[in-house]
């Protein structure tokens, strides 16, 4: 399958999962698992900062279309977008990554490099998105841990994701 159809694939699919079904789960008005952000997180190593950022958006802005965010996903997605080659970067082996048609995984990169690169964008992702969302300081500690609860339960479905769909690979 072509790297072209199979991002398409996975745009639609992770979208369609995260408005159909993690939308709904909704803990205590504190978890929020978001997983659409794996497909800025796995697009090939070799794709252009600007290629990255437009389709965050993309992404973004598909996600607030269903969910009325007026542009938080957006932002969100396109703040992990322009930072993703930076982390890669700083992630990489002494002679970068193989590059040839390969995508950020547990495969390409290692388990703990993989960890850390996803870890670290998650995390910047959701404190960019629940900041605009609350835009509110006044509960800092409540932020703080909405923050990292939902950081854990998305990166505990990234990495079953992972697992099921490129574990073989």
């Amino acid at each position: 399958m072509s790297v072209l159809l199979r991002n398409i694939i996975r745009f639609v699919l992770l979208l369609l999962l995260q408005v159909l079904v993690l939308n709904q789960v909704i803990i205590h008005n504190l978890v929020n698992p978001y997983i659409y952000m794996l497909f800025i997180l796995l697009l090939p190593f070799n794709l252009p900062r600007p290629a990255v950022q437009l389709l965050g958006l993309l992404l973004g802005l598909s996600l607030d279309m269903f969910m009325d965010t007026m542009g938080i996903h957006a932002a969100a997605c396109v703040f992990i977008a322009y930072l993703r080659p930076f982390i890669l970067n700083v992630l990489s082996p002494q002679g970068g990554f193989e590059v040839a048609q390969k995508t950020p995984s547990i495969t390409s990169m290692g388990p703990s490099q993989f960890a850390i690169y996803v870890s670290i964008l998650v995390f910047l992702h959701n404190i960019v998105y629940f900041s605009l969302e609350v835009f509110s300081f006044s509960a800092p500690f409540y932020l703080l841990l909405k923050i990292l609860v939902s950081t854990a339960a998305s990166l505990v479905l990234i990495l079953i994701y992972e697992l099921l769909f490129f574990a073989g690979k």
